[in-house]
């Protein structure tokens, strides 16, 4: 799920929708209106789920997809080849998380341990231990 918001309105550290992937804005710049256009932003992001960095220019007054971010807490349960199966601290649901990038937080992963996890866009990653 996502919602549109102006871009002029985006700071730096918020999040946006680029090529259907939801990104955290690392750098904004924004250029004065000039005599025949109007005022542009040029937004550099990197992608949650993916790390790459995507680039894009439009005018502040254009509008932006911004991802809806649940922040929920998990236990995980076990730890699968392939993923972290986790059960929802509050609804009891169980699903499938991959292993976090991160070396250090995958090496704290392990049945019992509580977290909290981020759904964005029907997708799931495990941002920390408790």
């Amino acid at each position: 799920m996502s919602k549109p918001v102006d871009v002029g309105s985006l700071k730096v550290g918020s999040y946006i929708i680029l090529d259907n992937e939801p990104c955290r804005i690392v750098d904004l710049t924004k250029s004065k209106p000039g005599k025949h256009g109007s005022a542009k932003a040029r937004i550099v992001a990197i992608g949650v789920f993916d790390g790459v960095k995507r680039s894009i220019v439009k005018p502040v007054d254009a509008q932006a997809e911004v991802p809806i971010i649940e922040k929920r807490s998990g236990q995980v349960i076990a730890l699968l080849p392939t993923a972290v199966q986790i059960m929802d601290l509050e609804t009891y649901e169980v699903i499938e998380a991959p292993f976090p990038e991160d070396e250090n937080l995958k090496s704290k992963l392990s049945p019992g341990t509580e977290i909290e996890y981020w759904r964005i866009l029907d997708r799931v990653k495990i941002m920390r231990t408790k």
